[in-house]
């Protein structure tokens, strides 16, 4: 399947999600991360929760982890 991948939706509030170690929290923003309004599981669609857990995994398999050294 093909997500879209735009800064701020599901599929990269996963993989960044996943990057920076954090637990899964499906969420999405509107616009760009951080300076549009979020939008929490709640709220998302099936579909958009299924993106969230995509990136999550996907970063999981083929990403890397943010070093903190």
């Amino acid at each position: 399947m093909e997500y879209d991948k735009r800064h701020g939706g599901a599929f990269d509030r996963g993989s960044a999600d996943s990057y920076y170690s954090r637990p899964r929290r499906p969420h999405l923003y509107l616009g760009a991360t951080g300076s549009s309004p979020e939008v929490s599981a709640d709220i998302m669609s099936d579909e958009d929760i299924e993106a969230y857990h995509a990136g999550y995994d996907h970063n999981e398999q083929y990403g890397d982890k943010k070093s903190w050294d």
